[in-house]
């Protein structure tokens, strides 16, 4: 299943912001995403200018997502077999690649609501699973679950996120394991920064 493209968007928006090391993982999405809206409703100029659209996924999404995690999840058994420089490209390029899908669809999102699950976690946890629903304009309500992971600075990053039981990184293991088997951990890195120009 491919997700549609408003849907990385909403899973930007509503995740993360820098934020103190003590914040919970379900405040703190609950806080970027009213940030990220408040914004985009203030100013609907934003999503008409580059410049500004990306310095507000920059400051407010990117610094609590952990790529590196991600990628290599997306990347599964191949991740061991790409070198450490083609694996820091791996993930340079597959963070933008979300980067401007995110960018592309941020407009969509704007007059969606969010419900907010109680979180259940233990005070020593450091992997959990912050859900949300998504209320589209329509009625109809997404599932959306973020995993999340407290860093060694404290700090949570979401490293995968599961929309109406799809997860975005499993979503890319497929099309990935397919270009490395057939092209190789090259070929991948080459394809991507070709989606990215």
């Amino acid at each position: 299943m491919k997700f549609p493209k408003w849907l990385f968007a909403l899973f930007a928006a509503t995740v993360f912001a820098t934020a103190q090391a003590e914040t919970a993982p379900d405040a703190l999405v609950k806080t970027v995403a009213t940030d990220v809206t408040n914004v985009l409703k203030s100013d609907p100029g934003v999503l008409g200018n580059a410049a500004k659209l990306r310095d507000l996924i920059e400051s407010k999404l990117l610094p609590n997502f952990n790529f590196g995690r991600m990628t290599q999840l997306a990347m599964g058994r191949n991740w061991a077999k790409a070198s450490p420089e083609q694996q820091t490209a791996l993930t340079r390029e597959f963070q933008t690649l979300l980067v401007r899908t995110y960018s592309g669809a941020l407009a969509n999102f704007r007059n969606n609501t969010i419900d907010y699950r109680p979180l259940r976690m233990q005070p020593t946890e450091t992997d959990v699973t912050v859900k949300t629903v998504v209320n589209q304009a329509n009625g109809q309500g997404i599932p959306i679950d973020y995993s999340m992971e407290k860093g060694a600075d404290g700090k949570w990053r979401a490293y995968d996120v599961v929309v109406a039981g799809v997860s975005l990184v499993t979503n890319y293991r497929e099309e990935f394991n397919t270009v490395v088997r057939d092209q190789g951990v090259d070929a991948l890195v080459k394809q991507l920064q070709a989606k990215n120009k």
